[in-house]
């Protein structure tokens, strides 16, 4: 472990300390009693070092400024840190009154996850920051910074000694430097459409914020990505251009619209000790080891607050009709497609806009022809679930009731629909919304604009969420094959998968390598479809034994818009999902197989000349290698079994 505190003025680190350093695993280190301006701190593996200064100038001095710099070479330069509250400005006038330095390493297992391990290895250290100037001497800011082998994470406390102050932030001023007008990824919306979304630093818009993850290339093998985690508490954060630097993203706290209207602004309003999310700038040489590592964004996030999560079960989902026939046609056909759940969608309990519907019942006009506590009961006969969705507005004025009596009824979990996003007051309520489900063992997915930022590590109630230009719009291959290295860093997300519709710009193999590339615990498949209307085609197998959580992922081939190819383990079985609407013909090895292990393949293709699915058999080793034709909408998936 290698941590480096480098004082400008007095270069005293004992050597006691650099000891303790070395060796520590999860435990504080006494800090330095005397004040230092700059600190240096590196990752576990020692190629990323963010140097912390309180820069100095003519017009100003004791300014927060940090730099990332990955083996060497620049990821962030100087930029700012501070805030803008009500009654002060802390943004300049500090000393660094303290320092405490650790080291952990260790690891867990997720509930449900992209991989049966997760390691959690950072260096950390706490600064303690206090204004030096007028009335608000004292006035105390402190910064934790952590550097991972996966990126850098930092955030904001003020502690107790505010002597219970009211926490008003109405900006805040944290600053993402590069050092050129590198090529990013920028939608301002959640589920806005990435097909055109490269640009230049300096293009993002000043009056529309970019939604997070935002990923940059900084260069030839080396790409950031700029996210958060643990926004629990917090306005929702997103990024725009700096009016001063063309190449400087600056933080906007998000404010939400409501059915009154718009939030007066998107100020934070909390009491000391009040601690900020976790903001953080994930690094790899390739955009595909960014998404192998985005298991960051949970490590931010504290440790499961569930006793018992035997009940918390991923799966496949089918979306069904609202009637008695229709729900148990569903389930019928879970039962023969190896699906897990039904859900009821919009609409089941009345037209979802209207303050009127009561999502306590059945709307009156189809309580004939559906009896939903009989489907519910029928489906617990065959092992399928039922999901409900709930829009926001039933939501808000009957969550307290809806929750235990779903319980009581037998249901598996729900689908907020809708819901607000943006204000802190809204960001509280959704996640109270996830936390209270938990308390009647109900399971959640949620639409439409929200994003996660890891709280499912927490509370591993939480499913899925939406946040995603999926295939309600019916995108582009070229769409999906950006969202791997964009929207899918933040975690996971409902695109929901379709099987065939007159509105697809893609085929079938492109939709079977999607539900593999797309990290989703329940993932929604046959989107837009009846099971009427879906055929028994053999390449309807793949998603028959497709598994929605993994032991292990990797990403074999990633281009941002031009090629996604990822394989994922359960056990001793492997799925592989390809797409890439630029070039589809390239050589794919399998060197990640275990050496001398033969595997059966069955690799599913766009048939020539038509619009069904090719099957070929082969068998396959780590030697083996493939050439790789898909069609500019198409994919390939491919199913390995271990030959015994």
């Amino acid at each position: 472990m290698k941590l480096h505190l480098i004082p400008r003025f007095i270069a005293f680190v004992t050597a006691a300390i650099v000891s303790t350093l070395l060796h520590a695993q999860a435990t504080s280190v006494p800090s330095q009693e005397t004040l230092i301006e700059s600190l240096s701190l590196k990752s576990p593996d020692g190629k990323i070092v963010v140097r912390f200064d309180l820069k100095t100038t003519d017009k100003e001095k004791g300014v927060p400024v940090y730099s990332i710099t990955y083996e060497r070479r620049p990821v962030l330069t100087e930029s700012r840190l501070g805030f803008l509250f009500r009654d002060v400005a802390l943004l300049r006038d500090f000393e660094i009154a303290k320092q405490t330095a650790r080291s952990v390493n260790t690891q867990w297992k997720p509930i449900a996850g992209q991989r049966e391990t997760i390691p959690d290895h950072y260096n950390e250290v706490v600064l303690e920051l206090l204004t030096s100037k007028g009335t608000w001497k004292a006035r105390q800011m402190n910064v934790t910074f952590r550097a991972y082998d996966e990126g850098v994470a930092f955030s904001y406390h003020f502690p107790k000694e505010h002597n219970g102050r009211v926490i008003d932030i109405v900006c805040e001023k944290t600053e993402f430097t590069f050092s050129a007008d590198h090529a990013a990824w920028v939608v301002y919306g959640a589920q806005d459409y990435y097909d055109q979304s490269e640009m230049p630093l300096s293009k993002i818009k000043r009056d529309d914020g970019a939604e997070l993850p935002l990923t940059v290339k900084v260069e030839q093998n080396l790409y950031a990505s700029i996210s958060g985690a643990r926004c629990t508490d917090y306005a929702r954060t997103k990024l725009r251009r700096s009016a001063v630097s063309e190449t400087t993203l600056e933080v906007v706290l998000d404010a939400a619209k409501t059915r009154e209207g718009y939030v007066v602004n998107g100020e934070v309003i909390g009491t000391a000790p009040f601690t900020t999310p976790w903001r953080v700038i994930m690094i790899a040489p390739s955009p595909g080891k960014l998404l192998e590592q985005n298991y960051i964004i949970q490590n931010l996030n504290d440790p499961c607050a569930l006793a018992d999560t035997s009940w918390t079960k991923p799966g496949k989902v089918l979306r069904t009709g609202h009637s008695n026939s229709s729900g148990t046609a569903g389930i019928d056909f879970a039962v023969k497609r190896n699906l897990q759940y039904i859900e009821f969608d919009a609409g089941w309990y009345g037209p979802e806009s209207d303050p009127s519907s009561d999502a306590r019942a059945v709307e009156p006009s189809r309580q004939k022809s559906f009896n939903l506590q009989d489907v519910i009961a029928y489906g617990k006969e065959r092992g399928i679930g039922v999901i409900l969705y709930v829009n926001h507005i039933a939501m808000e004025k009957q969550l307290d009731d809806i929750l235990p009596l779903y319980e009581k009824w037998g249901v598996k979990g729900v689908k907020y629909g809708f819901v607000h996003v943006g204000s802190q007051y809204w960001t509280k309520f959704t996640h109270e919304a996830i936390r209270k489900a938990a308390d009647h063992h109900l399971m959640v997915d949620i639409h439409d604009n929200f994003r996660s930022g890891g709280y499912e590590r927490t509370y591993p109630n939480l499913m899925t969420v939406e946040g995603i230009g999926g295939n309600e719009a019916m995108p582009t291959p070229k769409h999906n094959s950006i969202l791997p290295f964009t929207r899918y860093l933040a975690g996971p997300a409902d695109y929901t998968p379709c099987w065939s519709h007159q509105r697809l710009k893609n085929t079938k193999p492109h939709q079977m390598a999607i539900s593999t590339i797309y990290y989703s615990p329940w993932q929604f498949l046959y989107w837009y479809s009846e099971p009427k209307n879906v055929p028994d085609e053999p390449a309807l197998a793949y998603w028959d034994k497709l598994p929605t959580t993994w032991d292990e992922t990797r990403v074999l081939q990633g281009e941002i818009g031009k090629r996604a190819v990822i394989a994922r383990r359960k056990s001793s079985e492997w799925f592989i999902g390809a797409i890439a609407p630029v070039d589809g013909k390239f050589p794919m090895n399998f060197k990640f197989l275990p050496a001398g292990k033969k595997f059966a393949a069955k690799i599913y293709l766009d048939a020539a000349g038509s619009s069904e699915v090719s099957i070929e058999e082969k068998t396959i080793d780590s030697t083996s290698v493939i050439n790789a034709d898909i069609l500019p909408n198409g994919g390939m998936a491919i199913h390995l079994t271990p030959i015994q």
